[in-house]
């Protein structure tokens, strides 16, 4: 990555005044990590490498299946079979070539959450189980690195702001436990354009967040309904007895 800006690739950025130059070259400089490169990550991947986010981690342990298709628009029929984040990285780069991209094939834990995540800038999570957020939330409480939270289901879906100050609410203050009844996109389905929406709105949060512009979702949760075309923004306050973030986190170290 060089100091300069393409100004032909980026001037509808450069020239809103909430980005500009100065955003630009903060795009250029951050390092962001996602976490699955899915229905969610692939959408917001792609729109990060097309805005000049100067690196780019995918972490994903899958490789790329027929059913994926329907949503996951990083991947072709041809890549059936060959792992998520090698296609990601070849499509990415095609797309734009100043944007470091990294990858790691393996499944994120609370084993090596915080080795993956150290030195990046912002976390986006978009994968399909509770085991492997509250590792990542954990992970990014830790580390001190905001996070933007993505999940759909059926025709709903939902984007979040957490660990954005020591003083924001996590992940955990959303969701304390995983519930006994939570269901998957394999079990119940998923409209595959849901996923481009709450993907972009990701990307989108992350553009603002890099860039300061705008009011970002730290302390709420945008919820979407996609159905009626409908959505609404809740507030989401930091939980005091929250096991990651609150008092009973600070007693026990969790």
């Amino acid at each position: 990555m060089t100091d300069e800006i393409d100004i032909e690739r980026f001037a509808r950025h450069i020239m809103l005044r909430e980005i500009g130059g100065a955003g630009q070259q903060a795009l250029a400089k951050a390092h962001i990590v996602l976490i699955g490169a899915g229905g969610l990550g692939a959408p917001a991947a792609l729109y990060l490498a097309a805005a000049g986010v100067g690196q780019l981690t995918l972490v994903d342990e899958d490789t790329v299946s027929l059913s994926n298709l329907q949503r996951q628009i990083l991947f072709t029929t041809p890549d059936v079979g060959r792992p998520k984040v090698e296609v990601g990285a070849e499509r990415l780069s095609a797309l734009h070539p100043g944007t470091r991209i990294d990858t790691v094939a393996r499944m994120l834990d609370t084993s090596n959450a915080q080795s993956i995540l150290a030195g990046a800038d912002l976390i986006l999570d978009g994968c399909d189980n509770f085991e492997t957020r509250y590792a990542v939330n954990a992970a990014s409480r830790a580390l001190g690195i905001p996070l933007v939270s993505g999940a759909v289901g059926r025709w709903d879906g939902q984007v979040g702001l957490f660990n954005a100050s020591p003083q924001s609410p996590c992940y955990r203050c959303w969701v304390p436990q995983a519930p006994p009844d939570a269901e998957t996109c394999a079990a119940v389905g998923i409209v595959g354009a849901l996923t481009g929406v709450i993907g972009s709105m990701m990307a989108l949060e992350a553009i603002k967040h890099i860039c300061s512009a705008g009011e970002t979702l730290d302390g709420r949760l945008y919820l979407f309904d996609g159905l009626s075309l409908t959505g609404r923004t809740v507030r989401l306050p930091r939980d005091p007895a929250c096991t990651g973030c609150g008092s009973v986190s600070a007693s026990t170290g969790l």
